[in-house]
């Protein structure tokens, strides 16, 4: 057995620690889309007044669509990040 090969150590994406730093990953994106969409609303009146005349089906989409996006976006991320650390070490 050589010295400088190491054993096969598994990817830490499926491990416990890789799933928790996905799930932090996706709810820094979640939290992300709240903080753009209130800021979206309090910069731009038109948005704020569709929103108002909209009824609540029409906050709840608009939220519910920057939430899943950005936090979408931020676990793709994380899984680029968590591979390239893997393959650095």
């Amino acid at each position: 057995m050589d010295a400088n090969k190491s054993p096969k150590k598994s990817p830490s994406l499926i491990s416990p620690t890789g799933v928790i730093k996905l799930v932090t990953h996706t709810l820094m994106g979640a939290a992300l889309g709240l903080v753009f969409g209130l800021a979206l609303i309090l910069s731009n009146p038109a948005v704020a007044n569709l929103l108002n005349h909209g009824g609540s089906q029409a906050v709840l989409v608009f939220v519910l669509t920057l939430v899943t996006t950005f936090a979408i976006g931020a676990t793709l991320t994380g899984v680029v990040f968590i591979l390239a650390e893997d393959k650095e070490s």
